[in-house]
């Protein structure tokens, strides 16, 4: 299995590979080869950033003897009119590797702004709920559209099928019902040698006490009101992790929040987020 480094050096040898082809002839055509120039990232939106380190690694892939120089680092936040980093040069490099390095940091920015934006919500409202992602990503793009979201201040819920087991409602209706499905799990693990956490979504209060006789690490909510969530959180009493799932907006999730879940998944952090405005102009 790759790396998350390894995963992200094939996505840029493969952007290029899709950009550029056998070349970029407006570039070659016009452009002299030995011609130096720098060009500076531009914000136009207030946001917050996200992807300066892996726009780094996109200039060495492509030419490892272009200079960047970072005013503004991952996490913070930045304003319409900053200027985050300068980047010397051929001025052919420049060209070549400004829309891929804006494609990766354009996404990041803005999945990086909206999970800030919720977060900042749930503490603001007094809950200590905290703001997970989905697998709901980008082909391709999933480490770095889940970096995003941690530098934007949530937390990755599973990062693929192998890390978690997340046992839903097509696993336990074909596993035959609560019981033989985290049974089954726990039995897997032990007999593959897997230190896996393995949670569980539960669709009603007779599944959620199936589930908990059977004791997982957590219990997904699917689709409850916040009314049930908050009747589910006592019921569960601390006994595993609680999260809340289903159609859960940024307009909706204050009540499930103050329901006491430890957990809200937001599909919408990667599948629905618009790109931070920003350009990369000659200097």
């Amino acid at each position: 299995m790759l790396t998350p480094d390894q995963l992200n050096d094939e996505l840029i040898k493969l952007s290029f590979a899709e950009d550029i082809g056998d070349g970029d002839h407006t570039t070659l055509c016009c452009i002299p080869e030995d011609a130096m120039g720098k060009s500076k990232l531009l914000i136009k939106e207030d946001g917050i950033l996200a992807g300066i380190e892996i726009a780094k690694q996109v200039f060495a892939a492509f030419d490892k003897d272009m200079q960047v120089e970072v005013f503004i680092n991952d996490g913070a936040e930045v304003k319409k009119g900053d200027v985050a980093m300068i980047v010397t040069g051929k001025v052919r490099s420049l060209l070549q590797t400004e829309r891929l390095m804006l494609n990766i940091m354009q996404r990041m920015s803005g999945i990086a702004t909206m999970t800030r934006k919720y977060q900042q919500a749930l503490i603001d409202a007094g809950t200590k709920t905290c703001v997970l992602d989905t697998r709901k990503t980008t082909p391709g793009m999933r480490m770095l559209e889940k970096e995003a979201v941690k530098i934007g201040g949530g937390m990755n819920h599973r990062i693929g099928l192998f890390d978690m087991i997340l046992l839903k409602d097509n696993h336990v209706d074909f596993a035959g019902g609560i019981h033989n499905a985290i049974s089954r799990a726990k039995a897997y693990c032990a007999e593959k040698n897997k230190d896996l956490k393995i949670e569980i979504e539960v669709r009603n209060f007779k599944e959620l006490e199936e589930a908990l006789a059977e004791n997982p690490d957590r219990i997904m909510f699917d689709n409850f009101t916040p009314e049930d969530t908050e009747k589910a959180v006592k019921i569960v009493n601390h006994q595993c992790e609680t999260e809340s799932s289903g159609g859960i907006t940024f307009d909706t999730m204050i009540p499930y929040a103050k329901a006491g879940v430890d957990f809200i998944s937001f599909g919408a952090l990667t599948h629905s987020v618009n790109g931070l405005d920003m350009s990369f102009k000659a200097v």
